[in-house]
């Protein structure tokens, strides 16, 4: 179990951002929605991480249809408290490797099962290549190792000051000879 390893707020990222995706009916959990369920959550005390989830969500664009639903008289946030129920506990859900194909790592959860893209499965190898638990700093970490995966662009774009956060979180910037 991959979870195994992770802090309990990076955990619930995690989770959240897979529930994002699911929402959004994305065949798998990306950068995305892994870094608007950082910004949800906040499993970390990072005074330059000001990525409001507003923010992050358009960056990603990932559609929020509480409006729309809204002018049909549907409050959609109602309707997942009555029908979701303890559904993102994250106790309830797993993060596993296939054994048969080892690249395919699946987020499985009360409300379904989602692969991890190729970006998002390296976010969380680099948070957990290190000894210790597994946090939020090191979630960060993962989506700022890889240049091509977005994470960097949508944080600039919600007005973080992406050095500042490297900085206060202690994320490495270039690799021991």
């Amino acid at each position: 179990m991959m979870f195994a390893r992770f802090a309990e707020g990076a955990r619930a990222a995690v989770v959240a951002g897979g529930i994002h995706a699911l929402d959004a009916g994305l065949p798998a959990l990306d950068t995305g929605p892994l870094l608007l369920g950082l910004a949800e959550v906040r499993p970390f005390r990072l005074e330059h991480f000001t990525a409001a989830p507003a923010d992050v969500r358009r960056h990603a664009a990932l559609p929020d249809p509480r409006a729309l639903l809204a002018t049909l008289g549907i409050d959609l946030d109602e309707v997942h408290r009555r029908t979701r129920a303890g559904a993102a506990d994250p106790r309830r859900w797993s993060l596993r490797r296939s054994r048969l194909r080892p690249l395919r790592v699946t987020l499985y959860g009360p409300l379904g099962e989602l692969p991890l893209t190729m970006h998002a499965r390296k976010v969380v190898e680099v948070a957990a290549s290190r000894p210790g638990p597994v946090t939020g700093e090191r979630l960060l970490w993962g989506l700022l190792a890889d240049a091509a995966n977005g994470a960097e662009r949508m944080l600039r774009a919600s007005g973080v000051n992406v050095s500042a956060v490297v900085r206060e979180a202690a994320i490495p910037t270039r690799h021991a000879a």
